[in-house]
């Protein structure tokens, strides 16, 4: 089977426009090359049957940031849905599997405020007592500074502090889930400078500290799911230590061919990937695949964070942030197969009626 039959040229990136709505209120879809000036998505017109006033209760946003460390991966984002805002922030153990967390949930808060656009020091934030972060962006000049507090009795605290330096080229897509219903989203391939203390233990971004930052914004079906895994750190491509991760992603893409985001990253590169089904094995144990042969990845999980929130027939979301190891490869567009065998997985299930 020719593995190049499901890699659309659409997936080549092509010049941002300004603004991801048009004067008519309606969304540009594709992959983009690098930052929107202009987001704006509560502008949309008639993404649903509510009208355009109410789109506040169907929009969804966040922005995360993730951290492999040596010894441990940060998971740090906010996120508004609705009449929802939530903060959560994960420290998972790669060498025991300990995982500790510390979330907040707020109903129709205005403590949560993401970041309109990742340019000119637009920044995300949540303030309170117990929890906080803090990421401002200047990706027009490759640059992030994510900061941010957490404590509660039963894992203590956490307190990072990292700068951020774009390593690889952006992933920008936007993704139709109906007639005018976008997803938007940017992942970017970051190294690392500054530190992480988790009761008192510190660690240090070193060389091999590798991090990801993923801003997000759309709208989702009333029913919605989605799987997701991601790892990031370094290879050797072209005899030399380089800057590479992975994203491979499953969600409601009316056009799974021309509008995904799942690729390889290089420096100074990228490598387009086909459209990918997860199958869930047994609890802790997933596969990644297409049917080129591109993508043949094993997810071991280790552990994870669980949020459910059900108040049915309104609302049910079940969500599960998991963290453990891949196993498997993914194969370049010129059929060079790179083994993710040993890489950190983290990945998300998330599952909504809302």
């Amino acid at each position: 089977m020719d593995y190049k039959n499901g890699l659309s040229d659409r997936r080549h990136p092509a010049p941002t426009p300004v603004s991801l709505l048009d004067e008519n209120g309606r969304a540009v879809f594709g992959t983009f090359d690098k930052e929107f000036q202009h987001i704006d998505l509560m502008k949309i017109k008639d993404q649903s049957f509510l009208p355009d006033f109410m789109n506040w209760f169907r929009y969804s946003e966040w922005e995360a940031v993730e951290v492999n460390f040596t010894d441990c991966v940060l998971l740090t984002a906010i996120c508004f849905m609705g009449i929802l805002t939530t903060g959560v922030t994960c420290v998972y153990d790669k060498k025991t599997g300990e995982l500790l967390s510390w979330d907040k949930t707020y109903v129709l808060s205005r403590k949560v405020k993401l970041a309109g656009t990742l340019i000119n020091g637009d920044t995300s934030s949540l303030n309170d007592k117990d929890f906080t972060f803090r990421c401002v962006n200047n990706f027009e000049r490759g640059e992030a500074h994510v900061t941010g507090f957490a404590g509660n009795k039963k894992c203590g605290n956490v307190i990072y502090d990292i700068n951020l330096k774009r390593e690889c080229l952006p992933s920008v897509v936007s993704i139709p889930f109906g007639d005018n219903k976008p997803l938007y989203t940017q992942k970017d391939v970051f190294s690392a400078k500054g530190f992480l203390e988790v009761n008192g233990k510190r660690y240090d971004c070193g060389s091999g500290t590798v991090a990801i930052i993923d801003d997000h914004k759309g709208y989702y079906p009333r029913r919605m799911h989605y799987d997701w895994v991601t790892t990031m750190g370094k290879k050797t491509v072209d005899g030399k230590e380089q800057y590479f991760g992975v994203n491979l992603t499953r969600n409601q893409s009316i056009n799974q061919v021309d509008f995904n985001e799942n690729l390889i990253w290089f420096e100074g590169k990228s490598s387009r990937l086909p459209p990918v089904r997860f199958e869930h094995i047994s609890y802790n144990e997933w596969k990644v695949r297409d049917v080129y042969g591109m993508v043949d990845v094993d997810i071991h999980i280790k552990n994870r964070y669980i949020r459910r929130i059900k108040a049915s027939p309104v609302m049910n979301i079940k969500y599960h942030i998991v963290y453990g190891e891949l196993s498997g490869y993914v194969m370049d567009e010129q059929g060079n197969k790179w083994s993710l065998d040993g890489m950190a997985a983290i990945g998300e299930d998330k599952s909504m009626l809302y």
